[in-house]
């Protein structure tokens, strides 16, 4: 059941993501935009990875070293001025949960 929650977690993240990145300039569009998406989206694919594999230990840690690169690019667009400090606020903090709910599913597949 945790799998599903943390899918739709990251579902919702990437939906709020996707609108706060429309209003980056247009000159990062292709620059850390870009970076962004794709860290999003590696982070969807490994959750529904690991949810699939029998042995999950080492697309765990992808996904934890995904969500981290996630929260750099996020403080990086608000230390450059592309993200407002309310939408920072909401982003990260969605980010900070999914990576509490990782850090939970790798303590379960430890055991």
């Amino acid at each position: 059941m945790e799998e599903l929650k943390i899918l739709q977690k990251v579902f919702d993240m990437m939906k709020y993501g996707y609108q706060a990145l429309q209003q980056f300039p247009k000159s990062e569009k292709f620059a850390i935009v870009a970076d962004i998406k794709h860290c999003m989206h590696l982070i969807l694919e490994r959750v529904i990875e690991a949810n699939k594999k029998y042995y999950k230990k080492t697309t765990l840690q992808e996904l934890d070293v995904e969500v981290t690169k996630l929260k750099a690019y996020l403080r990086l667009s608000y230390d450059l001025g592309f993200l407002p400090m309310k939408k920072y606020e909401i982003w990260s903090g969605m980010v900070v949960e999914i990576g509490k709910m990782i850090g939970g599913w790798i303590k379960s597949a430890q055991r």
